[in-house]
């Protein structure tokens, strides 16, 4: 988990944003210094590395993935079916699809831009909002940088928007090949068994939820 709260798995930061740190450290949360704030670090992993992904993939909420433990939440997450597959089934809402659809035909796209493209109004803000959580924990799109808001004039404004990509074109061919070929059974039973190092104390239920984005039991596993 990349926030405060580890949801009963782990986090990187174990203490939430209005929280006083536990214990000394130099780190601390909205300060803007990209060294030590870890809304800082957020962006500095996309902008610096090209081996973790950052969106909301774990409890709704935002978390990192390494390159090494992609194929695994990925295999788990799709379970061998594309974006028709999982619309067909009535497992991608009509909202997600706008949205995806969008990102399909122009790329890269930030966040203003992709909602006023995919139809969206100030008034439909949390149906948009959570549309864009579902396509990110069913690993369909993922964020991949920033880009500045531009006015009519092409000069760049306000705070920067969040940008978004399909997740084939955020990860070189490889990893999402590793992805399809590696046995759901296996890629759950790995992740499980990483979720018990960093905390024994982790639930079952909480594990299950955190590798499948949903709590129950999945078909076939």
């Amino acid at each position: 988990m990349g926030g405060g709260n580890p949801e009963g798995i782990y986090s990187i930061i174990d203490w939430d944003w209005d929280k006083e740190p536990p214990y000394e450290t130099p780190v601390k949360w909205h300060t803007g210094d990209k060294e030590t704030d870890p809304w800082e670090w957020r962006m500095r992993v996309l902008d610096e590395r090209n081996d973790t992904a950052y969106a909301k993939f774990f409890f709704k909420k935002s978390g990192y993935i390494t390159k090494e433990w992609y194929p695994y939440f990925f295999a788990c997450r799709r379970g061998g079916m594309n974006f028709a597959d999982m619309y067909q089934e009535g497992r991608i809402s009509n909202e997600a699809k706008r949205i995806y659809t969008c990102i399909e035909e122009q790329g890269v796209m930030p966040l203003h831009d992709l909602k006023r493209s995919a139809g969206f109004g100030k008034e439909d803000k949390s149906r948009f909002d959570r549309a864009l959580v579902e396509l990110q924990m069913n690993f369909f799109l993922t964020i991949c940088g920033k880009r500045h808001k531009l006015s009519a004039e092409g000069k760049p404004y306000g705070w920067d928007s969040t940008a978004f990509c399909k997740t084939e074109d955020f990860w070189e061919r490889e990893v999402l090949e590793l992805a399809v070929v590696v046995d759901i059974r296996e890629a759950q039973e790995r992740i499980r068994e990483q979720v018990l190092r960093l905390n024994p104390l982790a639930s079952e239920k909480n594990i299950h939820k955190f590798i499948y984005g949903r709590a129950g039991k999945r078909a076939g596993i």
